[in-house]
């Protein structure tokens, strides 16, 4: 294969996506910070990773 995993185009909509999640849950109440904001988060963090290990 040639080129990389950051060269995909749906690798890099995941990392938009979690960017715009990282964003939309800093608006979230504090009270939410280790359940939703964190699960969200790592959520959306965990679709970039799958594909770079996978890309391989």
């Amino acid at each position: 294969m040639t080129g990389s995993f950051k060269d995909l185009i749906v690798r890099q909509r995941a990392v938009e996506l979690s960017l715009a999640i990282y964003k939309l849950t800093a608006a979230f109440p504090s009270t939410e910070q280790f359940g939703l904001t964190n699960q969200l988060r790592r959520a959306s963090v965990s679709i970039a990773s799958n594909i770079a290990e996978g890309y391989g």
